[in-house]
Protein backbone atom coordinates (compact mmCIF):
# COMPACT_ATOMS: atom_id res chain seq x y z
CA UNK A 1 0.00 0.00 0.00
CA UNK A 2 1.38 3.28 -1.11
CA UNK A 3 1.45 5.73 1.87
CA UNK A 4 1.36 9.16 2.44
CA UNK A 5 2.95 12.17 4.67
CA UNK A 6 0.40 14.49 4.98
CA UNK A 7 -0.71 15.77 8.32
CA UNK A 8 -2.97 18.38 7.26
CA UNK A 9 -5.89 17.57 9.05
CA UNK A 10 -7.60 20.33 6.72
CA UNK A 11 -7.50 18.07 3.91
CA UNK A 12 -10.19 15.08 5.29
CA UNK A 13 -14.12 15.95 5.59
CA UNK A 14 -15.87 13.62 7.49
CA UNK A 15 -20.07 13.50 6.97
CA UNK A 16 -22.27 11.36 8.93
CA UNK A 17 -19.16 8.51 9.28
CA UNK A 18 -18.27 8.95 5.93
CA UNK A 19 -15.51 10.68 5.08
CA UNK A 20 -14.90 13.23 2.01
CA UNK A 21 -11.07 13.01 1.80
CA UNK A 22 -9.13 15.93 0.30
CA UNK A 23 -7.18 13.86 -2.82
CA UNK A 24 -3.83 14.79 -1.37
CA UNK A 25 -0.73 12.38 -2.46
CA UNK A 26 1.68 9.85 -1.32
CA UNK A 27 5.55 9.93 -3.16
CA UNK A 28 6.08 11.84 -6.26
CA UNK A 29 6.77 9.76 -9.67
CA UNK A 30 8.07 11.37 -12.34
CA UNK A 31 5.38 11.64 -15.29
CA UNK A 32 6.73 10.16 -18.83
CA UNK A 33 8.31 11.69 -21.83
CA UNK A 34 7.52 14.40 -23.63
CA UNK A 35 8.14 17.76 -25.07
CA UNK A 36 6.91 21.30 -23.75
CA UNK A 37 7.91 22.88 -26.34
CA UNK A 38 4.51 22.99 -28.19
CA UNK A 39 2.10 25.17 -26.28
CA UNK A 40 -1.90 23.49 -25.92
CA UNK A 41 -4.47 24.85 -27.40
CA UNK A 42 -7.76 24.69 -25.38
CA UNK A 43 -10.13 24.32 -28.41
CA UNK A 44 -8.61 21.06 -29.44
CA UNK A 45 -11.43 18.95 -31.38
CA UNK A 46 -12.32 15.09 -30.22
CA UNK A 47 -14.29 13.18 -32.93
CA UNK A 48 -17.18 11.95 -31.32
CA UNK A 49 -20.23 9.28 -32.37
CA UNK A 50 -23.80 10.54 -32.93
CA UNK A 51 -23.82 8.71 -29.48
CA UNK A 52 -21.75 11.05 -28.21
CA UNK A 53 -18.61 8.10 -27.59
CA UNK A 54 -15.04 9.06 -28.78
CA UNK A 55 -14.48 7.02 -31.60
CA UNK A 56 -11.10 6.37 -31.07
CA UNK A 57 -11.36 6.95 -27.48
CA UNK A 58 -9.56 10.18 -25.45
CA UNK A 59 -6.17 9.72 -26.75
CA UNK A 60 -6.11 12.56 -29.07
CA UNK A 61 -6.84 14.87 -26.50
CA UNK A 62 -5.07 13.64 -23.96
CA UNK A 63 -2.22 13.56 -25.72
CA UNK A 64 -2.39 17.33 -26.29
CA UNK A 65 -3.19 18.21 -23.01
CA UNK A 66 -1.25 16.74 -20.49
CA UNK A 67 2.56 18.01 -21.19
CA UNK A 68 0.33 20.67 -18.87
CA UNK A 69 -0.39 18.83 -16.04
CA UNK A 70 2.34 18.75 -13.17
CA UNK A 71 3.02 17.12 -10.34
CA UNK A 72 3.41 19.25 -6.87
CA UNK A 73 5.84 18.40 -4.46
CA UNK A 74 5.82 20.39 -0.98
CA UNK A 75 8.38 20.65 2.24
CA UNK A 76 6.20 21.43 4.85
CA UNK A 77 7.34 22.39 8.67
CA UNK A 78 6.15 19.79 10.51
CA UNK A 79 5.98 19.66 14.59
CA UNK A 80 8.03 17.35 16.41
CA UNK A 81 6.03 14.18 17.19
CA UNK A 82 6.72 10.56 17.71
CA UNK A 83 7.14 8.59 14.64
CA UNK A 84 4.28 6.18 15.45
CA UNK A 85 1.82 8.48 16.24
CA UNK A 86 -1.11 8.89 13.73
CA UNK A 87 -2.16 12.76 13.06
CA UNK A 88 -5.54 13.05 13.65
CA UNK A 89 -6.97 9.43 13.64
CA UNK A 90 -7.52 6.53 16.42
CA UNK A 91 -6.26 3.49 15.73
CA UNK A 92 -8.68 1.62 12.72
CA UNK A 93 -9.27 4.74 11.09
CA UNK A 94 -9.63 3.68 7.13
CA UNK A 95 -7.07 6.51 6.72
CA UNK A 96 -4.62 4.99 9.42
CA UNK A 97 -2.68 3.37 7.25
CA UNK A 98 -1.59 6.18 5.03
CA UNK A 99 -0.08 7.94 7.76
CA UNK A 100 2.52 5.18 8.91
CA UNK A 101 6.34 5.13 9.32
CA UNK A 102 8.12 2.87 7.09
CA UNK A 103 8.41 0.78 3.96
CA UNK A 104 4.99 -0.14 2.93
CA UNK A 105 2.96 0.73 6.09
CA UNK A 106 5.01 -0.84 8.44
CA UNK A 107 6.03 1.12 11.60
CA UNK A 108 9.63 2.17 12.24
CA UNK A 109 11.56 3.72 15.02
CA UNK A 110 8.85 4.03 17.58
CA UNK A 111 8.51 6.31 19.93
CA UNK A 112 11.50 8.64 17.52
CA UNK A 113 10.83 12.63 17.31
CA UNK A 114 10.75 13.61 14.01
CA UNK A 115 11.12 17.32 13.48
CA UNK A 116 11.82 20.55 10.84
CA UNK A 117 10.93 20.57 7.30
CA UNK A 118 10.37 17.37 5.15
CA UNK A 119 9.38 16.84 1.59
CA UNK A 120 6.30 15.69 0.69
CA UNK A 121 4.50 15.05 -2.18
CA UNK A 122 0.87 16.46 -1.94
CA UNK A 123 -0.96 16.29 -5.24
CA UNK A 124 -1.50 17.75 -8.90
CA UNK A 125 -1.36 20.46 -11.11
CA UNK A 126 -1.87 22.19 -13.90
CA UNK A 127 -0.37 24.95 -16.16
CA UNK A 128 -2.55 28.26 -17.48
CA UNK A 129 -0.23 30.17 -18.70
CA UNK A 130 3.06 29.77 -21.40
CA UNK A 131 5.13 32.08 -18.82
CA UNK A 132 4.54 29.84 -15.93
CA UNK A 133 1.28 30.04 -13.76
CA UNK A 134 0.21 27.24 -12.00
CA UNK A 135 -3.22 26.07 -10.27
CA UNK A 136 -3.55 23.51 -7.77
CA UNK A 137 -5.91 23.17 -4.48
CA UNK A 138 -4.69 25.27 -1.19
CA UNK A 139 -4.74 21.94 1.07
CA UNK A 140 -2.01 20.61 -1.42
CA UNK A 141 0.53 23.42 -0.37
CA UNK A 142 -0.82 25.02 3.13
CA UNK A 143 1.77 25.39 5.31
CA UNK A 144 4.27 24.85 2.95
CA UNK A 145 7.95 26.56 3.18
CA UNK A 146 8.82 24.70 -0.35
CA UNK A 147 7.53 24.17 -3.37
CA UNK A 148 8.22 22.52 -6.98
CA UNK A 149 6.49 20.59 -9.37
CA UNK A 150 7.30 17.99 -11.95
CA UNK A 151 6.39 17.80 -15.25
CA UNK A 152 5.25 15.37 -17.66
CA UNK A 153 9.04 14.45 -18.70
CA UNK A 154 10.63 14.48 -15.19
CA UNK A 155 11.75 18.26 -15.63
CA UNK A 156 11.68 19.87 -12.25
CA UNK A 157 10.77 23.12 -11.18
CA UNK A 158 10.86 25.78 -8.06
CA UNK A 159 7.74 27.39 -7.60
CA UNK A 160 6.63 30.47 -5.90
CA UNK A 161 2.90 30.46 -4.27
CA UNK A 162 1.52 33.67 -5.62
CA UNK A 163 -1.92 33.53 -3.39
CA UNK A 164 -4.58 30.75 -2.11
CA UNK A 165 -7.78 30.84 -1.10
CA UNK A 166 -8.87 28.02 1.94
CA UNK A 167 -12.56 28.67 1.15
CA UNK A 168 -12.24 27.68 -2.19
CA UNK A 169 -9.52 25.27 -2.00
CA UNK A 170 -7.59 27.06 -4.91
CA UNK A 171 -3.66 28.25 -4.91
CA UNK A 172 -2.15 29.92 -7.91
CA UNK A 173 1.85 28.79 -8.14
CA UNK A 174 4.43 30.45 -10.50
CA UNK A 175 7.83 29.57 -12.08
CA UNK A 176 10.61 31.40 -13.67
CA UNK A 177 11.08 29.59 -17.21
CA UNK A 178 13.16 30.84 -20.24
CA UNK A 179 10.75 28.99 -22.83
CA UNK A 180 6.96 28.98 -23.54
CA UNK A 181 5.33 26.23 -21.62
CA UNK A 182 2.47 24.10 -22.12
CA UNK A 183 -0.97 25.15 -21.35
CA UNK A 184 -4.17 24.63 -20.74
CA UNK A 185 -7.19 27.02 -20.60
CA UNK A 186 -10.62 27.13 -18.65
CA UNK A 187 -13.91 26.77 -20.45
CA UNK A 188 -15.20 30.30 -20.34
CA UNK A 189 -18.88 28.77 -20.93
CA UNK A 190 -20.43 27.19 -17.82
CA UNK A 191 -22.47 24.92 -20.06
CA UNK A 192 -21.44 21.32 -18.37
CA UNK A 193 -24.35 18.88 -18.30
CA UNK A 194 -25.16 15.75 -16.15
CA UNK A 195 -24.03 13.22 -18.50
CA UNK A 196 -21.49 14.70 -20.42
CA UNK A 197 -18.31 12.58 -20.53
CA UNK A 198 -14.52 14.33 -18.33
CA UNK A 199 -11.09 13.51 -18.26
CA UNK A 200 -9.24 13.67 -15.17
CA UNK A 201 -5.30 13.40 -15.43
CA UNK A 202 -3.38 14.11 -12.26
CA UNK A 203 -1.05 12.31 -9.82
CA UNK A 204 -2.92 9.78 -7.36
CA UNK A 205 -0.54 7.79 -5.25
CA UNK A 206 2.07 9.08 -6.40
CA UNK A 207 1.50 7.52 -10.06
CA UNK A 208 2.14 10.54 -11.96
CA UNK A 209 0.58 11.03 -15.75
CA UNK A 210 -2.25 9.32 -14.79
CA UNK A 211 -6.17 9.52 -17.03
CA UNK A 212 -8.95 8.34 -16.03
CA UNK A 213 -12.36 8.95 -17.55
CA UNK A 214 -15.98 9.16 -17.16
CA UNK A 215 -19.19 11.28 -16.71
CA UNK A 216 -20.44 14.36 -14.66
CA UNK A 217 -23.11 12.84 -12.47
CA UNK A 218 -23.88 16.03 -10.84
CA UNK A 219 -23.93 19.50 -10.29
CA UNK A 220 -24.25 22.23 -7.77
CA UNK A 221 -23.04 19.69 -4.57
CA UNK A 222 -22.47 21.26 -1.12
CA UNK A 223 -19.96 18.63 0.97
CA UNK A 224 -19.83 21.13 3.95
CA UNK A 225 -16.10 21.93 2.86
CA UNK A 226 -16.96 25.96 3.13
CA UNK A 227 -19.62 28.67 2.18
CA UNK A 228 -19.00 28.66 -1.45
CA UNK A 229 -19.90 24.57 -2.15
CA UNK A 230 -20.90 24.65 -6.00
CA UNK A 231 -18.97 21.29 -6.73
CA UNK A 232 -19.27 19.48 -9.99
CA UNK A 233 -19.04 15.63 -8.94
CA UNK A 234 -17.74 12.95 -11.18
CA UNK A 235 -17.31 9.33 -11.46
CA UNK A 236 -14.08 9.24 -13.45
CA UNK A 237 -11.61 8.15 -10.59
CA UNK A 238 -9.63 10.43 -8.45
CA UNK A 239 -7.73 9.70 -5.63
CA UNK A 240 -5.39 11.11 -3.20
CA UNK A 241 -2.71 12.72 -4.93
CA UNK A 242 -5.76 13.61 -7.73
CA UNK A 243 -5.82 17.31 -5.93
CA UNK A 244 -5.43 20.46 -7.66
CA UNK A 245 -5.37 17.90 -10.97
CA UNK A 246 -7.48 19.26 -14.07
CA UNK A 247 -11.33 17.61 -15.29
CA UNK A 248 -11.08 17.81 -18.77
CA UNK A 249 -14.04 17.94 -21.51
CA UNK A 250 -13.86 16.25 -24.79
CA UNK A 251 -12.09 19.34 -26.20
CA UNK A 252 -9.32 19.55 -23.47
CA UNK A 253 -10.79 22.41 -21.91
CA UNK A 254 -10.38 22.46 -18.28
CA UNK A 255 -14.01 22.29 -17.02
CA UNK A 256 -12.96 21.49 -13.02
CA UNK A 257 -10.24 21.54 -10.50
CA UNK A 258 -10.03 18.15 -8.78
CA UNK A 259 -10.24 18.66 -4.97
CA UNK A 260 -12.38 15.89 -3.03
CA UNK A 261 -13.69 12.37 -2.52
CA UNK A 262 -15.95 10.72 -0.88
CA UNK A 263 -15.19 7.85 0.22
CA UNK A 264 -15.78 4.91 3.43
CA UNK A 265 -11.99 3.78 2.78
CA UNK A 266 -10.04 6.25 1.31
CA UNK A 267 -9.93 5.02 -1.94
CA UNK A 268 -12.07 5.96 -5.22
CA UNK A 269 -15.54 4.98 -5.56
CA UNK A 270 -16.67 6.38 -7.64
CA UNK A 271 -17.56 9.88 -6.30
CA UNK A 272 -15.12 12.91 -6.97
CA UNK A 273 -15.77 16.60 -6.57
CA UNK A 274 -13.93 19.53 -8.56
CA UNK A 275 -14.46 23.24 -8.57
CA UNK A 276 -16.18 24.67 -11.53
CA UNK A 277 -14.09 26.44 -13.90
CA UNK A 278 -16.26 29.89 -13.40
CA UNK A 279 -15.81 29.51 -9.78
CA UNK A 280 -12.03 28.76 -10.04
CA UNK A 281 -11.00 31.07 -12.59
CA UNK A 282 -12.59 33.96 -10.58
CA UNK A 283 -10.79 32.73 -8.16
CA UNK A 284 -7.48 32.32 -9.51
CA UNK A 285 -7.66 35.82 -11.89
CA UNK A 286 -7.65 37.75 -7.95
CA UNK A 287 -5.16 35.69 -6.83
CA UNK A 288 -3.01 36.73 -10.07
CA UNK A 289 -3.43 40.34 -9.78
CA UNK A 290 -3.46 40.94 -5.55
CA UNK A 291 -2.18 37.63 -4.15
CA UNK A 292 -5.97 37.00 -2.10
CA UNK A 293 -9.41 37.16 -3.11
CA UNK A 294 -11.33 40.05 -2.31
CA UNK A 295 -14.83 39.46 -1.68
CA UNK A 296 -17.76 41.63 -1.03
CA UNK A 297 -19.26 41.63 3.11
CA UNK A 298 -22.92 42.20 4.61
CA UNK A 299 -22.31 41.27 8.43
CA UNK A 300 -25.15 38.96 9.36
CA UNK A 301 -25.90 35.63 10.25
CA UNK A 302 -28.63 33.81 8.25
CA UNK A 303 -30.72 30.44 8.56
CA UNK A 304 -32.81 28.46 6.16
CA UNK A 305 -36.82 29.78 6.71
CA UNK A 306 -37.97 26.73 6.73
CA UNK A 307 -42.36 25.58 6.69
CA UNK A 308 -42.94 26.01 10.64
CA UNK A 309 -41.05 29.55 10.38
CA UNK A 310 -42.50 30.22 7.28
CA UNK A 311 -45.97 29.80 9.24
CA UNK A 312 -45.33 31.70 11.93
CA UNK A 313 -44.26 34.79 9.85
CA UNK A 314 -46.91 34.74 7.29
CA UNK A 315 -44.60 33.28 4.17
CA UNK A 316 -46.43 31.40 1.49
CA UNK A 317 -43.51 29.47 0.66
CA UNK A 318 -40.03 28.31 2.63
CA UNK A 319 -37.99 29.54 0.22
CA UNK A 320 -35.06 32.73 1.04
CA UNK A 321 -32.52 33.11 3.89
CA UNK A 322 -33.91 34.26 7.29
CA UNK A 323 -31.56 37.25 8.73
CA UNK A 324 -30.94 35.89 12.69
CA UNK A 325 -28.43 38.27 13.75
CA UNK A 326 -27.15 41.91 12.38
CA UNK A 327 -23.18 42.44 13.71
CA UNK A 328 -23.01 46.15 14.80
CA UNK A 329 -21.11 48.00 13.00
CA UNK A 330 -21.55 46.26 9.79
CA UNK A 331 -23.06 46.96 6.60
CA UNK A 332 -25.73 45.27 6.89
CA UNK A 333 -26.31 47.67 10.59
CA UNK A 334 -25.76 50.40 8.20
CA UNK A 335 -28.35 49.72 5.35
CA UNK A 336 -30.76 48.93 7.72
CA UNK A 337 -31.22 45.46 7.61
CA UNK A 338 -32.88 43.54 10.79
CA UNK A 339 -33.22 40.34 12.38
CA UNK A 340 -36.51 38.97 10.85
CA UNK A 341 -35.67 40.00 7.85
CA UNK A 342 -36.40 37.41 4.81
CA UNK A 343 -34.31 38.21 2.02
CA UNK A 344 -36.14 36.86 -1.05
CA UNK A 345 -33.36 38.41 -3.98
CA UNK A 346 -30.71 40.66 -4.31
CA UNK A 347 -29.89 42.92 -7.01
CA UNK A 348 -33.06 40.83 -8.78
CA UNK A 349 -31.40 37.50 -8.43
CA UNK A 350 -33.57 35.21 -6.29
CA UNK A 351 -32.09 33.86 -3.50
CA UNK A 352 -33.30 30.58 -2.43
CA UNK A 353 -31.07 29.68 0.28
CA UNK A 354 -28.83 30.98 2.46
CA UNK A 355 -25.92 29.96 0.26
CA UNK A 356 -27.50 31.76 -2.35
CA UNK A 357 -26.96 34.82 -0.26
CA UNK A 358 -23.15 33.66 0.72
CA UNK A 359 -22.01 33.54 -3.27
CA UNK A 360 -23.77 36.45 -4.33
CA UNK A 361 -22.74 38.52 -1.57
CA UNK A 362 -18.91 37.56 -2.08
CA UNK A 363 -19.60 38.23 -5.58
CA UNK A 364 -20.05 41.91 -4.77
CA UNK A 365 -17.13 44.45 -4.72
CA UNK A 366 -16.89 46.74 -1.63
CA UNK A 367 -18.34 49.97 -1.98
CA UNK A 368 -20.88 48.51 -4.42
CA UNK A 369 -24.35 49.14 -3.76
CA UNK A 370 -27.09 46.05 -3.68
CA UNK A 371 -30.68 46.20 -3.54
CA UNK A 372 -32.15 43.79 -1.03
CA UNK A 373 -35.51 42.78 -2.16
CA UNK A 374 -37.29 41.72 2.14
CA UNK A 375 -40.68 40.26 3.47
CA UNK A 376 -40.69 42.36 7.07
CA UNK A 377 -43.46 42.56 8.99
CA UNK A 378 -45.93 41.41 6.71
CA UNK A 379 -45.08 43.26 3.61
CA UNK A 380 -42.69 43.11 1.01
CA UNK A 381 -39.92 46.03 1.20
CA UNK A 382 -36.45 46.90 -1.38
CA UNK A 383 -33.63 47.99 0.94
CA UNK A 384 -30.56 49.36 -0.78
CA UNK A 385 -27.30 48.62 0.94
CA UNK A 386 -23.44 49.39 0.29
CA UNK A 387 -21.47 46.07 0.30
CA UNK A 388 -18.32 46.42 2.70
CA UNK A 389 -14.53 45.07 2.24
CA UNK A 390 -14.96 41.51 3.13
CA UNK A 391 -12.93 41.55 7.08
CA UNK A 392 -9.91 38.79 6.90
CA UNK A 393 -10.70 37.85 10.31
CA UNK A 394 -14.16 36.52 9.31
CA UNK A 395 -14.94 33.01 7.67
CA UNK A 396 -17.54 34.04 5.50
CA UNK A 397 -20.29 36.65 3.67
CA UNK A 398 -22.72 35.56 5.43
CA UNK A 399 -22.43 33.58 8.40
CA UNK A 400 -24.83 30.42 8.26
CA UNK A 401 -26.78 28.75 11.18
CA UNK A 402 -27.76 25.24 10.82
CA UNK A 403 -31.18 24.95 12.18
CA UNK A 404 -33.70 21.89 12.15
CA UNK A 405 -37.80 22.57 11.43
CA UNK A 406 -39.47 19.27 12.00
CA UNK A 407 -42.25 19.04 13.23
CA UNK A 408 -41.96 18.14 16.70
CA UNK A 409 -44.30 17.75 20.20
CA UNK A 410 -43.68 19.95 23.09
CA UNK A 411 -41.93 23.24 24.08
CA UNK A 412 -39.65 20.87 27.04
CA UNK A 413 -38.35 24.41 28.67
CA UNK A 414 -37.66 25.36 31.91
CA UNK A 415 -36.78 29.04 32.19
CA UNK A 416 -34.88 31.58 34.77
CA UNK A 417 -34.73 35.14 34.50
CA UNK A 418 -31.42 37.04 35.63
CA UNK A 419 -29.69 39.94 35.04
CA UNK A 420 -28.75 39.16 31.57
CA UNK A 421 -32.25 38.12 30.32
CA UNK A 422 -34.10 35.43 30.40
CA UNK A 423 -32.21 32.34 30.29
CA UNK A 424 -32.98 28.69 29.36
CA UNK A 425 -32.33 26.41 32.74
CA UNK A 426 -33.57 23.23 31.73
CA UNK A 427 -34.30 21.26 28.11
CA UNK A 428 -36.63 18.27 28.56
CA UNK A 429 -34.80 15.47 26.61
CA UNK A 430 -36.53 13.86 23.63
CA UNK A 431 -38.49 17.89 23.36
CA UNK A 432 -39.37 19.48 20.63
CA UNK A 433 -36.65 22.31 21.99
CA UNK A 434 -33.49 19.89 22.68
CA UNK A 435 -34.71 18.64 18.65
CA UNK A 436 -33.75 22.12 17.73
CA UNK A 437 -30.96 22.46 19.42
CA UNK A 438 -31.87 24.54 22.22
CA UNK A 439 -29.96 23.94 25.10
CA UNK A 440 -29.24 25.45 28.78
CA UNK A 441 -27.68 28.83 28.88
CA UNK A 442 -29.29 30.35 25.78
CA UNK A 443 -30.73 33.54 26.40
CA UNK A 444 -34.24 34.39 24.64
CA UNK A 445 -34.19 37.37 23.00
CA UNK A 446 -37.99 37.49 21.66
CA UNK A 447 -40.93 35.75 21.51
CA UNK A 448 -43.23 36.29 18.35
CA UNK A 449 -40.92 39.06 17.35
CA UNK A 450 -41.62 40.78 20.84
CA UNK A 451 -38.60 41.55 22.92
CA UNK A 452 -38.17 39.12 26.29
CA UNK A 453 -37.06 40.99 29.31
CA UNK A 454 -38.70 39.38 31.89
CA UNK A 455 -40.13 35.55 32.45
CA UNK A 456 -43.71 37.41 32.35
CA UNK A 457 -43.15 38.53 28.82
CA UNK A 458 -42.77 35.21 28.12
CA UNK A 459 -45.48 34.15 28.77
CA UNK A 460 -47.27 36.47 27.39
CA UNK A 461 -46.10 36.57 24.48
CA UNK A 462 -47.20 32.65 24.09
CA UNK A 463 -50.22 33.16 25.28
CA UNK A 464 -51.13 36.06 22.72
CA UNK A 465 -49.77 33.73 20.37
CA UNK A 466 -52.38 30.76 20.81
CA UNK A 467 -55.07 33.17 21.28
CA UNK A 468 -54.60 33.84 17.89
CA UNK A 469 -54.72 30.46 16.81
CA UNK A 470 -50.73 30.34 16.07
CA UNK A 471 -49.38 26.88 15.33
CA UNK A 472 -46.47 27.73 16.38
CA UNK A 473 -44.20 30.55 18.38
CA UNK A 474 -41.35 32.24 16.90
CA UNK A 475 -38.07 32.25 19.51
CA UNK A 476 -34.83 34.67 18.56
CA UNK A 477 -32.63 32.50 20.92
CA UNK A 478 -28.71 33.62 21.68
CA UNK A 479 -25.75 31.23 22.52
CA UNK A 480 -22.09 31.30 22.29
CA UNK A 481 -22.68 30.74 18.86
CA UNK A 482 -24.67 33.38 17.59
CA UNK A 483 -28.13 34.17 17.44
CA UNK A 484 -30.66 32.40 15.16
CA UNK A 485 -34.99 31.74 15.39
CA UNK A 486 -36.11 28.48 16.51
CA UNK A 487 -40.11 27.76 15.48
CA UNK A 488 -41.30 25.54 18.50
CA UNK A 489 -45.11 24.52 17.46
CA UNK A 490 -47.86 25.17 20.14
CA UNK A 491 -50.91 22.96 19.69
CA UNK A 492 -49.49 20.34 21.46
CA UNK A 493 -47.91 21.97 24.89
Amino acid sequence: MPRSDDTNNKSFFCNKGTFIAAVGAAAIIGFGAASLNHPVSAETSVRALQTGLPMAGFADMVEQVSPAVVSIQVVQQVPAVASGSRPGFPPGHPFERFFREGPEGQGGNEGAPRRGPRPQAQGSGFVISEDGYIVTNHHVVDKGVAVSVVFKDGTEAKAEIVGTDEKTDLALLKIETDEDLPFVSFKETDDLRVGDWVVAVGNPFGLGGTVTSGIVSARGRDIGAGPYDDFIQIDASINQGNSGGPTFDLSGNVVGVNTAIFSPTGGNVGIGFAIPANVAADVIADLRENGRVERGWLGVAIQPVGPEIAETLGLSEDEGALIAQVVPGSPAEAGGLEPGDVIYSIDGAVMETPKDVSKAVAALKAGQTAQFNLWRDGDRQAIDVEIGAYPEERQSAALSVPVDDGVLDGLGLALAETPEGVVIRAVKPASQAAEKGLRPGDIIVEVAGEPVEHLLDVRNDIANAKEQDRKSVLLLVRSDAGQRFVALRLQET
